[in-house]
């Protein structure tokens, strides 16, 4: 079920929030809530593949 819900906010998340690596974005420039997306999306990713 853990796993199912996670593969889900995936899908959520590829479809609503941006994706800053085809932007070039810097992370030593980044905003704080550039950071915390990046963040989730890493947090969701992983916990989708594991």
């Amino acid at each position: 079920m853990k796993k199912s819900l996670f593969k889900f906010l995936a899908k959520v998340n590829k479809t609503l929030l941006p994706s800053f690596s085809k932007k070039r974005l810097d992370l030593a420039k980044a905003s704080k809530l550039q950071l915390a997306i990046i963040g989730w999306r890493y947090y969701v990713t992983t916990n989708a593949l594991g």
